[in-house]
């Protein structure tokens, strides 16, 4: 029962994202291809994966895992199972107090396994006015540690008005996913010259309203 749960899983998210969302993507910078990749997103909802790997072709799905915190995920049997059997998901150590290793080991491992990656780089929900937290410096490590990989932005948009943080019923809402172009770290580029690249990159996709909000902080 266990083995036919997480096998149909996968087709019922799809189905129930697509009917609760309307979700329609929009790529103007990256259309879908057979090579690896990293999506990453901004995050205001733990159905914030679900949405992206929605709008991926079904031989693209199959390859792309969401990375996930420990913290969350592992917290309860239905989590686990979740996060393990049916998401598929790279669990990361989020709180530093626990780590005893490289936190950023079971990205390279899925990597290096062929997978691709959707990720968060603010690290936690966004629940502020703000239309972007900083990013931490993780998704910088990864990118320098695999220089050929491509990094693509996607913006969610109203996803976290369709399921607002603490809420479980959703409100049916449309909501798009927007891809844009992929970018590479770059030889002798800094931390901050990489963090500030590709949170620009991610702004640039949201809506004009969102952009203007940031832009006046």
């Amino acid at each position: 029962m266990t083995r036919l749960l997480a096998a149909l899983f996968p087709s019922a998210l799809i189905v129930f994202t697509r009917l609760v969302t309307a979700v329609r993507a929009d790529r103007p910078g990256c259309v879908p291809e057979p090579v690896q990749r990293i999506y990453y997103a901004n995050h205001a909802s733990h159905g914030d994966f679900a949405l992206v790997w929605s709008v991926l072709p079904a031989t693209l799905r199959r390859t792309t895992r969401p990375v996930a915190g420990v913290d969350y995920w592992l917290k309860t049997r239905l989590h686990r199972f979740m996060a393990q059997k049916m998401f598929r998901a790279v669990l990361i150590e989020r709180l530093k107090p626990q780590r005893g290793c490289d936190p950023l080991a079971p990205m390279t491992d899925a990597l290096d396994d062929g997978a691709s990656l959707i990720l968060f780089p603010e690290g936690t929900r966004n629940t502020t006015d703000a239309p972007l937290l900083p990013f931490k410096g993780g998704v910088y490590h990864l990118a320098r540690k695999r220089p050929t990989l491509e990094f693509v932005p996607v913006w969610i948009a109203n996803l976290n008005r369709v399921l607002p943080k603490g809420e479980i019923v959703p409100v049916p809402l449309l909501c798009t996913v927007t891809f844009g172009a992929p970018l590479k770290h770059e030889t002798g580029e800094t931390k901050a010259q990489f963090l500030a690249r590709a949170r620009n990159a991610l702004l640039s996709l949201a809506p004009e309203a969102t952009q203007i909000g940031e832009s006046d902080r």
